[in-house]
């Protein structure tokens, strides 16, 4: 494995959604204990975040898939969106792009296998393991919340404990961002793109 690697822009604003209970929204060290896609369970630290307001939107398509609940059924106070700013000079193994893909030894159609059926979180705990034993800073991927990955996250692996994402501004409730579609739209400028 011979990581594709992608220099996160310095400043760029990241987004998280979250349960409102949270003490800190921005503290990744809840999915080091339970797991996630791309680190087992009682591993360090890690933050999930979205790479853009589309992809936190399908969160909550996901997050309410096989319920009878839609979005619009949601109290405004159900999710809140935090906005992350990381420390300076991260650099992650690129999962968007078909090169940084293939680099990691999945296939090219990620999220899903060629029959369409979702890679299983154990092969990306795995890479994900390898990936943080060459001291880069996390997973920038296409989303798995769609079959088609147009979403686009980043599972960021804090360097230290001291290593922690910064509040870029106050979290939004719900009913603040559930009709958002573009940064502008969140109050803030246009993000770079980290990884095409």
């Amino acid at each position: 494995m011979n990581p594709r690697k992608v220099r996160l822009p310095d400043g760029r604003v990241w987004l998280r959604v979250a349960d409102p209970t949270w003490l800190d929204p921005l503290d990744g060290t809840s999915a080091g204990l339970r797991g996630g896609r791309w680190n087992s369970p009682g591993s360090s630290a890690v933050l999930y975040l979205n790479a853009n307001v589309v992809t936190a939107r399908l969160q909550i398509d996901r997050l309410l898939a096989g319920t009878p609940v839609i979005p619009d059924d949601l109290d405004d106070d159900a999710f809140i969106l935090a906005f992350a700013v990381l420390p300076r000079t991260q650099v992650c193994a690129d999962v968007v792009s078909d090169a940084g893909v293939k680099a990691l030894g999945l296939p090219g159609s990620y999220p899903v296998d060629p029959t369409g059926i979702e890679i299983p979180h154990s092969t990306c705990q795995a890479i994900g393991a390898a990936v943080r034993r060459r001291r880069l800073r996390g997973i920038c991927c296409r989303s798995a919340c769609t079959s088609d990955g147009r979403g686009r996250e980043l599972a960021w692996f804090p360097a230290t404990s001291r290593s922690v994402a910064i509040g870029a501004k106050p979290a939004l409730s719900f009913g603040d961002w559930r009709h958002a579609t573009t940064w502008t739209d969140l109050g803030l400028p246009d993000q770079a793109d980290p990884a095409r």
